[in-house]
């Protein structure tokens, strides 16, 4: 009985999401369900003590994280040095090469520290121009924007940082450049597996006779001709934070040491800060910053002139997204304490190989939550601390565990309810029936991207 009120907690909060509620009012109630279900009395406690309590503390340490990459995506855009990427990449690649121009688009911005929710309104307008001029069918589109977008660039490469590469430093110990040989390792299996794919595809509906379509959607208008920023200087502020994420992150454990005691007059008890476990959080934000500022430097006049309007939805976006996961994130707290889930636990524990048991773990909760950083959250919140028994008695460097539970959460995360999914149909037009197919293809290219690298580490010890 206990394992099937877990089980219909989660898939109460799956159907919802599915049906486009919101997470942040549907999920405390798919939560406080299952505890009315198994011990009422407990409802109010476990409500105050433990789901808000969880949810606070996610939005106290990431919340900065989703608004400076919010602000930082949204002033690339008003710069016009998101417009000029794109153009220059077709340009570079070949607008006949579109699969291939559109994924190389997202890597830059992605990795580059722009949310994968901004790139899907940035690059849609060209990935629909660069498939109409290549007459390659639009629900293509969906298929190549996850590619480049919601894979590798996500959780696999080295300094990557997006959420899903900073949750497991809080939790290992670790930094976002955490096994970086095993990352891009990872990175290449899908890039090039993703690529051949898409091109089959497009060779399979150009045998059919199938062109772009017509009648489509939400199509944009033709891109306007505009003067442009110099590549080299578009993709300056992307250097800029990658180059200051490196650099803070060796830089400040140096300056405070492992952990810090901060005094100040008007306080009677000094600051406690173990600095260990910020780090990577810490350097991101002021990578991210330097982003910023490097792109108000070289277009301050553009950018400062829409910053008002601009920076309210940029907040706005970075409120929801992080309310959205850290209600994810509560609910995974009350879930992972009731009796259903030690039944889910102790089948998971019984795989014997601990990362494996640690893929299969993360990549199930993200598939189940719809929600790369809300699973991955949940796992090791409640199971990290088995994850690194495990990995200790084997042998296993922290640096594995990190990049392997990054890596998992963003395999089945996109299934039908995820809201990046949604959005990306949302944003191209297109339907679920007429473009899903190809999302998930990609999101098992992923997933079995994951026991590659894996295998790699077993086979190789590298990392």
């Amino acid at each position: 009985m206990s394992l099937a009120i877990a089980l219909l907690a989660l898939g109460f909060l799956m159907l919802v999401a599915y049906r486009g509620f919101s997470v942040i009012l549907f999920a405390p109630l798919a939560a406080l369900g299952a505890v009315l279900l198994t011990d009422p009395s407990a409802v109010l406690p476990v409500f105050s003590g433990l789901f808000m309590e969880k949810m606070v503390g996610f939005v106290k340490l990431y919340f900065p994280v989703f608004l400076l990459g919010a602000v930082f995506g949204k002033v690339i855009e008003l710069s016009g040095f998101s417009r000029a990427i794109v153009t220059a990449v077709i340009g570079l690649v070949g607008a006949r090469r579109a699969v291939l121009s559109i994924v190389l688009v997202c890597n830059l911005l992605t990795y580059g520290g722009v949310s994968l929710f901004v790139v899907v309104f940035a690059v849609y307008p060209f990935a629909a121009e660069a498939f109409r001029l290549s007459d390659i069918p639009k629900r293509l589109i969906p298929g190549t924007i996850a590619l480049g977008a919601f894979s590798y660039t996500m959780d696999a490469l080295p300094g990557t940082p997006q959420i899903q590469n900073i949750i497991p430093t809080t939790f290992f110990g670790t930094n976002t450049w955490a096994a970086p040989w095993l990352g891009l390792i990872g990175a290449a299996f899908i890039l090039i597996l993703g690529v051949a794919y898409l091109d089959r595809r497009i060779a399979a509906a150009k045998r059919a006779g199938e062109g772009y379509g017509e009648g489509h959607a939400n199509e944009p208008a033709e891109v306007a001709e505009e003067r442009l920023a110099h590549p080299l200087l578009a993709v300056l502020p992307l250097v800029v934070v990658g180059v200051a994420n490196l650099a803070f992150t060796a830089l400040i454990p140096r300056l405070y040491g492992a952990r810090d005691e901060t005094r100040l007059a008007g306080l009677e008890q000094p600051i406690v800060t173990q600095v260990s476990s910020l780090t990577a959080i810490w350097a991101v934000e002021l990578a991210l910053l330097a982003g910023i500022l490097t792109v108000f430097a070289f277009a301050w006049r553009p950018v400062s002139q829409g910053f008002a309007e601009g920076s309210k939805a940029a907040v706005g976006g970075s409120l929801l997204a992080a309310m959205n996961t850290a209600s994810e994130y509560g609910f995974g707290a009350v879930i992972a304490a009731l009796p259903g889930f030690l039944v889910i636990r102790d089948a998971l524990s019984a795989i014997p190989n601990p990362l494996v048991n640690e893929a299969v773990t993360v990549t199930a909760l993200a598939g189940i939550t719809g929600s790369a950083s809300g699973g991955l959250s949940i796992a090791l919140a409640a199971m990290s601390g088995q994850f690194i028994a495990a990995a200790n008695a084997a042998g296993i460097p922290m640096e594995v565990l990190h990049r392997v539970a990054a890596m998992a959460s963003g395999g089945m995360d996109t299934l039908p309810h995820n809201g990046a999914v949604i959005t990306l149909l949302a944003v191209t037009g297109l339907t679920h029936r007429q473009a899903y197919a190809d999302i998930f293809a990609i999101t098992v290219l992923k997933t079995a991207a994951v026991f590659v690298v894996i295998g790699v580490y077993y086979l190789t010890g590298i990392t």
